[in-house]
């Protein structure tokens, strides 16, 4: 077997010639494989997931452009110079706000990016390309273990960060297994509760535009597309879908299993130990090995299981903090 070619992960603008067949990856898919047929999700469809399918991501970048232009109203604007955090190792301050074009990672302004992949596999070559961000987990560690209750999954299966009671403790990203939240210093509750002492800043990561959800509206991302790589459904339908497609393609599943099962899965007509060994890792460039389920761990469960009473009772007053602090705000402002 070749070995693997290197290649930037950055947004790839070679789509168009991708487009006209030029792309390694159709090399290893059956003529036979048709494209998703796409549908606006219901009320009453319950639990959402998305599939990918890797075979037709031609990189062109069309869902990351959309995904800023439909939550750029939800970006950080940071008040600076930010707090001195005590003591200083325990937070650091994260500022992106002067990197706001950066796309090749996740960031606070950049909440989905491509990775890359190139080598061979079976004797043919490969480019694969795979739009990355929150996995929206079934049993999500970032929610179950948020001290302050910010972090929530929803009925329709989203796992939201919310930015208004959100201190940027950071333990979300830490208990993720691809680490994925991204944190900017300068906003949030923090700076009127205890800015020196609690947190620094704001998590933000892909909330699966809930705000185009509630509308009866397709995300940004899956409606951009010029190759239909994303498909969102009842999870039930996604998972038969999914199933159906590597079967297919004689491919492979990602996110199935992982962390207990995701809302967001992958299939690829390469194996996904090959792409991780291909993509580039790091910090806001997650891995794509295999994920045990965080929350198996007794501790984890323990710790959960205590905290979710307490986080509610901190979420609540929080909440009802930063509605006074906001009108108290928003009254000054009229007095002036």
């Amino acid at each position: 077997m070749g070995k693997m070619k290197k290649k930037s992960p950055g947004v790839s603008r070679r789509g168009f010639l991708k487009a006209l067949g030029a792309g390694g990856a159709g090399m290893l898919i059956p003529s036979g494989v048709v494209a998703s047929e796409q549908r606006v999700p219901k009320p009453s469809d319950g639990e959402l997931a998305t599939l990918l399918d890797l075979s037709k991501c031609i990189g062109c970048g069309e869902c990351v452009s959309a995904c800023r232009e439909s939550n750029g109203a939800k970006f950080p604007e940071p008040i600076k110079p930010f707090p001195r955090i005590e003591p200083s190792k325990r937070a650091k301050p994260e500022d992106w706000s002067e990197k706001r074009d950066v796309d090749d990672r996740l960031t606070p302004y950049n909440w989905l990016f491509l990775q890359n992949a190139t080598g061979e596999y079976k004797g043919e070559a490969y480019d694969i390309n795979i739009p990355r961000r929150c996995m929206h987990c079934q049993n999500p560690p970032c929610a179950n273990l948020c001290p302050f209750g910010a972090a929530n999954k929803e009925l329709n299966g989203i796992t939201k960060i919310s930015d208004q009671l959100c201190m940027g403790g950071a333990k979300c990203r830490t208990v993720c297994p691809w680490h994925i939240p991204q944190r900017q210093s300068g906003v949030g509750l923090y700076l009127d509760i205890m800015p020196r002492f609690a947190g620094n800043g704001v998590m933000y990561k892909c909330d699966r535009c809930y705000q185009l959800l509630d509308k009866g509206e397709i995300p940004a991302c899956i409606s951009a597309c010029p190759e239909d790589v994303q498909t969102i459904g009842p999870r039930r339908d996604i998972i038969a879908k999914a199933k159906r497609l590597a079967k297919e393609m004689n491919g492979f599943i990602y996110g199935l299993n992982e962390n207990g099962g995701t809302n967001t899965l992958y299939v690829s007509p390469v194996p996904f130990e090959l792409l991780n060994k291909g993509v580039e890792k790091g910090k806001g460039k997650p891995h794509m090995a295999q994920v045990e389920d965080i929350m198996k761990d007794e501790t984890n469960l323990a710790t959960a299981t205590l905290l979710a009473p307490m986080a509610g009772i901190v979420a609540g007053f929080l909440g009802v903090g930063a509605k006074l602090l906001k009108r108290s705000k928003e009254e000054g402002g009229d007095e002036s």
